[in-house]
């Protein structure tokens, strides 16, 4: 087991975590802000985000952010001078959107659903929407249950995807135009599925219970987990970076349902928590 550092504290809700430009840039939910924290713990806010949950991070190809405005269903864009400008419309496929990533083309990838989370009432899958470099939004799958975390490949030629209520990572074939096809289970969890990335070796990081308590696996194509990290905090998302990009961080806080949803939001029990990897980040995002 490797042996877990705290690197950060005093988060609302740490989510989307990226590593960029030699720091991890993540959401700070419940505080309207995105961070930037360098391995020392050293942290700046980048971008104040006028949303509330959840929104989530990546960049375009130009290094431009995007922030995906997630109850607005609008994907938004971070100009130069460092305003906010409306990037695509997403309320067509749905009305609310969660994770993003973009491809090495500049292909955009969010998902969302029309299930209301916190409010009740029949569940909803989801869908998986592609945003071209041209500005043009379609829906490219559906029936994703619970979309959550989502990496590309490093070729460019497939697109995996959380489905947080199957507790599954599910894959798509990525077409030259973006569309995705030849869908497939790519590994069963059990338990658990969030933010996740991929690593050179093919294996994926990912939030993932056993036996009720909270962690985070690597987990192959098939389903063989071959680390687990067991944690005492409930794990959003997890990310590999740094210079080697064999350090694993993990965004966890105290998770008690969404019923105690303001209670979290109130009570700043969020982390990042960092540990050694057995091989460096590959792929996106």
């Amino acid at each position: 087991m490797s042996d877990v550092k705290t690197l950060m504290t005093g988060l609302v809700v740490g989510e989307s975590p990226r590593w960029h430009d030699g720091r991890l840039w993540f959401s700070n939910w419940g505080a309207q802000e995105i961070l930037a924290v360098d391995v020392e713990g050293r942290s700046e806010v980048m971008a104040c985000v006028p949303t509330t949950v959840p929104f989530s991070i990546d960049w375009l190809p130009d290094g431009r952010l995007l922030i995906v405005s997630g109850p607005e269903a609008r994907l938004l864009r971070q100009e130069p001078d460092g305003s906010l400008v409306t990037h695509a419309d997403l309320s067509g496929p749905a009305k609310g959107w969660n994770e993003i990533v973009v491809d090495g083309r500049g292909n955009t990838y969010v998902n969302g659903s029309d299930f209301n989370f916190g409010g009740g009432g029949p569940f909803i899958p989801g869908v998986i929407a592609l945003v071209t470099p041209d500005g043009t939004v379609r829906q490219v799958a559906d029936d994703i249950h619970f979309p959550n975390g989502m990496v590309v490949t490093p070729d460019n030629t497939t697109l995996i995807v959380t489905e947080s209520f199957k507790a599954r990572l599910t894959a798509f074939d990525i077409a030259d135009d973006g569309s995705l096809s030849n869908r497939r289970v790519w590994a069963e969890l059990g338990q658990g599925g969030d933010g996740m990335c991929l690593d050179a070796d093919g294996a994926i990081w990912t939030p993932a219970f056993k036996d009720g308590r909270p962690g985070c696996v690597r987990v192959r194509q098939g389903g063989e987990v071959q680390q687990r990290i067991e944690l005492d905090q409930f794990c959003f998302a997890c990310m590999l970076g740094g210079e080697d990009g064999q350090t694993l961080f993990m965004l966890v806080a105290e998770w008690r349902g969404v019923e105690h949803m303001a209670e979290l939001f109130r009570s700043h029990t969020g982390q990042v928590l960092t540990a050694r990897a057995p091989a460096p980040h590959a792929g996106r995002p």
